[in-house]
């Protein structure tokens, strides 16, 4: 994440405050991947030391991990960590890569996002509506905030995104020159 100079455009400077909002919420989620080591080190001793695992971990080990995931992929976002295929984007000049980005953001992934974030919703509401919680009788009740990481996580990837889009258009513009 570039730090932002007084030299800087509206676009790259809202980029960066979005961005670094991300970056912050993403850090505190990530401190759900210790609660998932502690999770499973304490199954791995109630099962192995004393034959009785709990179910009750067992899931939240699959929220926990699924809460990283899901959240992650924002942070590997504002971090440009995420896969793309360089084979031809390394030789092309900034407003190229930049032209490109753009179009991938606006007619691929934009959209697949939008339909992920309106089909989730109610997804989480009738998780919500019902109560539904685990169908095992140990397991973990108000199922709903698990479903409920779903549109959280991908609004928030769609800001990322936003954020990315506005530092492409700052490249259009020639403000600017993030290579990152």
């Amino acid at each position: 994440m570039n730090a932002v100079t007084p030299n800087d455009s509206v676009l790259s400077m809202l980029s960066s405050k979005i961005e670094s909002s991300v970056n912050a919420v993403c850090k505190v989620i990530s401190w759900c991947y210790l609660m998932l080591v502690a999770a499973i080190i304490v199954q791995l001793i109630l099962r192995k030391g004393f034959a009785n695992g709990l179910i009750a971990l067992e899931e939240l080990q699959w929220h926990l991990y699924a809460i990283g995931i899901l959240f992650g992929l924002s942070y590997a976002q504002i971090q440009n960590a995420h896969i793309r295929v360089d084979i031809f984007h390394q030789h092309f000049n900034e407003k190229t890569k930049a032209i490109i980005e753009i179009v991938g953001l606006l007619l691929l992934a934009f959209p697949f996002l939008m339909t992920i974030f309106w089909h989730s919703l109610p997804f989480v509401y009738d998780a919500w509506r019902i109560g539904e919680s685990s169908a095992s009788p140990s397991g973990l009740p108000m199922r709903w905030l698990i479903k409920a990481v779903m549109p959280l996580s991908t609004g928030l990837l769609m800001v990322t995104m936003l954020a990315s889009l506005l530092r492409k258009f700052d490249v259009l513009m020639g403000g600017s020159q993030h290579g990152r």
